[in-house]
């Protein structure tokens, strides 16, 4: 059986993006699996009594070392903000490049703390900082302090004990530039040395916690269990900064996109099915329903999601338990098709992310295909002509040139630039000011526009000619000779209308980090929690690969 690839022209809806969830072939996934063999090491752990100091983590293999510096600090509560534009965060990290001496971390305890402030170097590969979420941190220490293991509770609404407010690489502030690593095979895989720093800072905040507990009551004080510790991760909290990202990188976007659903191809073309793969996925979508129980929101929008999400997932289970024989032929391929009949779009992406679980054979040659040599592409062929380019818009944008943009609702919103806090923002075109700052983000409308010009022209104009009076459309003809070979590189959807949804844009990228549990806190920003579950760093060796979908 020859199955298709799923279209573009469904799949790159913002809806449908905006209901993706983690899988195997999520960052933080392969990270793990990729670094299970090399040593972990705490190196130096130098806190004074209040917890505030200088630590050290590492990864080490053969010759290679990566090595993250942790900065602890004293601020006030006052002090204490989740925005970009911040000053002081309660921890700075750097992810250094080997062993780093002595005269690194004083250069570095200068720096870091500053962030995009200070200067790094080409020894140093990411930067982050986060803050801790108070409550949970001092309920925590005064717990262990007391000898007592904190309110689980308490702790399962939040879901960890800092949350990093970003987290920086390839060549930003001194940074070492991605050419200079990105041949490295144990790094041949997005926002690798990112997750890296996120997992390291996982268990700095776990050895902080225990040593403040310690030092509060050293007779009495007991380490928080490790069970506990593995039922936290490393909070977020994400913007509309992301939202442009996925915009700017069609190839690198496509790379995913394609990666997951070619797995989804190869699944659903498997005519037999042993028993072992079929056991392993069905416990999968069992147990994985604890995790959709568990997950906490005040968002009447994710309420809604969450709600049809589980009524749908236990409607397949049903199915799955009680009529389907997984001894037929092609068996994942009868499955999926019955989700797309009844179940929501939610509950579709959520069971092709598991259908994943069993067929590493599968995922892990595509994980490797999931980054993306954008350059290479950049260059628009100016030797083609407009009847070309008209060819490209008209099979490739079908659905897009079918939105009226005189319509003030298909054009009613514009990205931009604040000038004050130097995030992107989504405005309203018609009530408020600043249009004319408009980032070029709004593709689809751009694309119409073009495709307009392009029908009044002779068609053996030569894409050369035409960029002569046309050097404003530059942007989309470019991203139209690239989704010619590139099918899943742009989202076929209206991003400035009406009813766009950000966090649609920013669900998406981040299923692909491996973030869990999306809260919404509006339209434009949502809180995350990343590693929450994941095995801790001496298990790595010996872990179980599911372990996302164990209590």
């Amino acid at each position: 059986m020859n199955i298709k690839l799923r279209d573009p022209n469904i799949i790159m809806k913002l809806s449908r993006l905006g209901s993706f969830h983690q899988s195997k072939l999520s960052f933080l996934r392969s990270f793990l699996n990729e670094f299970k063999d090399w040593d972990y090491n705490r190196d130096l752990f130098d806190l004074n009594k209040k917890g505030y100091g200088t630590a050290v983590y590492s990864f080490k293999k053969k010759n290679r070392v990566y090595s993250l510096i942790c900065f602890a600090n004293k601020i006030n509560d006052h002090e204490r903000s989740d925005r970009v534009i911040a000053t002081k965060w309660d921890a700075a990290f750097t992810l250094h490049d080997g062993i780093p001496k002595k005269k690194d971390i004083e250069r570095l305890r200068n720096e870091v703390p500053k962030q995009e402030v200070g200067r790094l170097s080409y020894k140093e590969l990411t930067l982050s900082r986060a803050n801790k979420s108070v409550r949970i941190f001092e309920h925590v220490v005064q717990s262990l302090s007391n000898g007592v293991q904190p309110n689980l509770n308490l702790l399962d609404k939040v879901g960890y004990l800092y949350r990093t407010t970003a987290v920086y690489g390839s060549g930003k502030f001194g940074l070492a530039d991605r050419f200079r690593i990105k041949n490295r095979e144990e790094i041949n895989g997005p926002f690798r040395l990112e997750m890296m720093l996120v997992y390291l800072v996982r268990q700095f905040t776990f050895d902080q916690v225990n040593h403040v507990a310690k030092n509060r009551n050293p007779k009495k004080a007991i380490k928080l269990d490790p069970h506990i510790c593995k039922n936290l991760g490393i909070g977020n909290s994400t913007g509309l900064g992301m939202a442009p990202f996925i915009v700017n990188h069609p190839t690198l976007l496509n790379n995913w996109i394609f990666c997951r659903e070619t797995a989804l191809k190869k699944i659903r073309e498997l005519k037999k099915v042993d028993k072992k793969d079929s056991n392993l996925f069905k416990n999968c979508v069992r147990n994985s329903i604890k995790n959709i129980t568990s997950w906490n929101t005040d968002s009447e929008y994710q309420l809604q999601k969450i709600n049809l999400l589980l009524h749908d997932v236990r409607k397949f289970l049903t199915f799955l338990e009680k009529k389907f024989d997984f001894q037929k032929d092609y068996p994942f391929n009868e499955l999926y098709l019955w989700l797309e009949k009844e179940t929501c779009d939610e509950c579709i992406e959520y069971i092709v992310s598991i259908m994943l679980e069993p067929f590493d054979e599968i995922v892990q040659p595509l994980v490797k295909k999931m980054s993306s040599d954008e350059e290479k592409y950049f260059n628009i062929p100016t030797d083609r002509t407009t009847k070309d380019l008209l060819s490209i818009i008209e099979k490739k944008y079908s659905n897009i040139l079918t939105i009226n943009f005189k319509k003030k609702e298909n054009q009613k919103k514009f990205w931009f630039i604040s000038k004050n806090k130097e995030e992107p923002r989504f405005a309203d075109r018609f009530e408020e000011q600043g249009s004319e700052l408009e980032q070029p983000l709004a593709i689809a409308r751009d694309i119409k526009k073009l495709h307009e010009k392009l029908l009044s022209l002779r068609k053996s104009l030569t894409i050369n000619e035409f960029l002569i009076d046309n050097s404003d459309l530059r942007h989309v003809i470019r991203r139209a000779f690239i989704v010619e070979k590139f099918p899943y590189s742009e989202i076929q959807d209206n991003t400035i209308g009406e009813n766009t949804i950000p966090i649609d844009m920013l669900r998406l990228k981040l299923s692909f980090f491996g973030a869990l549990k999306f809260d919404p806190k509006s339209d434009k920003w949502l809180r995350i929690c990343m590693f929450q579950g994941a095995p801790l760093p001496n298990e790595l060796k010996n872990f179980d690969d599911q372990w996302v979908y164990k209590s």
